[in-house]
C-alpha cells in the first residue's frame, strides 16, 4: 500500500487549494493507496513557509499552495526548489498570465474570493427576505428589516424592495389601505428605518388606469377613481404622521433614483 502525503498551504483559509486537490484525487482509484492531506492556512511570512518546508521534508510531502503576495510566493518557490520538494503552484501561473494579458497589477490581497462569497450570500439572503416579507405578509419581518417601505398600492414598493435587496438590504414593505389597520408593530419600530413613499394623485391615477388595462379591466373601477385615490392618500398621510418617518415623493422618479435616495437616508441615519 502506497501512502501519499499532501500539504495544502495558503495565505487565506486554503479552501481553493483544497477543492482543487480533492477534485484531482477523486479521479484516482485509491483502493490500494492512502492519501493524507494537511491544510495549513494563513501562510503569510517567510517563517511560516520555513515551517511548511520543514514539515514537507520530514513527511516527504507534496506541497500544493495558493499564495497571492508575489514576495511570499517567490520565497516559497525558491525554498521548494532548493529542497527538491514536489509541488504545485495553483494560482501563480494564471496570475502571471493575467498580469501579462491585462497589463495590470493584481490587488495581491489574500481571501478576496471569500469576501465575494460572503457578499453574494448576503445578497441572496436579502432577496429571500424581500420575497418573504412582501406586502406585509408576516409582521415578524418588521423587527428584522433594515428598511421598511410603506405606501399605497402602485408606489413601486415591491420592485424597490427587490432592487434594494440586490444592494444587500433586508427590506419589508407594508401596503396602506384605509380598510385595513397596519400592524401595531409598525408604530413601535425605529422610524429611522421606515420610508414612506408619497405619490401625486394624478400620477397614481394614470398608473392605476394602465394597470387595469393590463389586466383587461375597465378604467372605471373604484381602484382608479379620484375619490378613492384621495381617500387612500389622506389615510397614508395620517399613518406617516403617526410614525414620524421620512417621506420620499416617487411621482416622477425611476426605481434606481428612489433607491439611491433611500440608501442615502438610511446610511445617514446609521451614523
Amino acid at each position: 500500500m502506497k501512502e501519499i502525503r499532501l500539504i495544502i498551504a495558503s495565505d487565506s483559509v486554503g479552501e481553493t487549494a483544497e477543492l482543487v486537490t480533492k477534485a484531482c484525487i477523486s479521479q484516482f482509484n485509491l483502493l490500494n493507496n492512502v492519501i493524507d492531506t494537511i491544510r495549513l492556512p494563513y501562510i503569510e511570512t517567510t517563517e511560516n513557509i520555513d515551517e511548511v518546508i520543514n514539515l514537507a521534508k520530514e513527511q516527504e510531502s507534496i506541497v500544493v499552495y495558493t499564495l497571492v503576495k508575489p514576495n511570499i510566493r517567490k520565497y516559497m518557490y525558491e525554498q521548494l526548489q532548493a529542497n527538491n520538494i514536489k509541488n504545485v503552484d495553483i494560482m501563480g501561473p494564471l496570475m502571471s498570465l493575467l498580469v501579462e494579458t491585462l497589463d495590470e497589477h493584481p490587488l495581491n490581497e489574500p481571501g478576496i474570493v471569500h469576501k465575494l462569497d460572503e457578499d453574494y450570500f448576503k445578497k441572496i439572503e436579502a432577496i429571500e427576505f424581500a420575497v418573504k416579507y412582501d406586502d406585509g405578509r408576516d409582521v415578524r419581518g418588521l423587527s428584522k428589516a433594515d428598511i421598511i417601505l410603506i405606501g399605497v398600492s402602485r408606489t413601486s414598493k415591491t420592485p424597490l424592495s427587490q432592487y434594494l435587496a440586490h444592494k444587500r438590504y433586508k427590506v419589508m414593505n407594508v401596503p396602506l389601505v384605509p380598510e385595513v389597520d397596519p400592524p401595531e408593530q409598525l408604530f413601535e419600530i425605529d422610524p429611522a428605518k421606515c420610508i414612506a413613499l408619497k405619490i401625486d394623485p394624478a400620477k397614481l391615477n394614470k398608473i392605476r388606469v394602465e394597470r387595469l388595462a393590463q389586466l383587461g379591466l375597465k378604467n372605471d373601477a373604484n381602484y382608479a377613481k379620484d375619490d378613492r385615490i384621495h381617500e387612500e392618500l389622506a389615510y397614508f398621510n395620517r399613518i406617516v404622521d403617526r410614525i414620524g418617518c421620512q417621506v420620499i415623493d416617487v411621482s416622477n422618479k425611476a426605481i434606481e433614483e428612489t433607491a439611491n435616495e433611500i440608501i442615502k437616508i438610511i446610511s445617514k441615519n446609521e451614523h
